[in-house]
């Protein structure tokens, strides 16, 4: 896959997409809608940070019935993967990041018969 470097640190530049960024290397895969609950955002401007992350080729998505998930892309070169990955370390130590990761985490949107089912 080739990145364009502009686009994607561009798309690093953002403090919305940094935070749907770091949740989503946190846990390996999220929800449109556990990004929403998480950071507490409203659900177009969680849909637009993590489409920005897409198009720039940091995340892949999958949908399942009326929900998007994202995770992080396996195509992107080695180069933007280790900045990614030493981006989300950085942000693992920022208060702001911490506490999406607490909020994140006490989610219990994926059990049966809850939103993200």
């Amino acid at each position: 896959m080739n990145i364009d470097a502009t686009h994607f640190f561009s798309a690093l530049a953002n403090d919305t997409r940094r935070r749907c960024l770091f949740l989503v290397v946190a846990n390996e895969e999220v929800c449109v809608c556990e990004i929403v609950e998480a950071l507490g955002i409203p659900q177009p401007s969680a849909s637009k940070a993590l489409r920005g992350l897409k198009d720039a080729g940091l995340l892949r998505d999958r949908k399942e019935a009326n929900w998007n998930y994202f995770r992080l892309s396996d195509a992107m070169p080695d180069w933007a993967s280790a900045v990614v990955l030493a981006t989300v370390r950085g942000l693992g130590l920022s208060d702001v990041h911490i506490a999406d990761q607490k909020r994140f985490a006490g989610l219990d949107l994926r059990r049966p018969g809850t939103a993200c089912q």
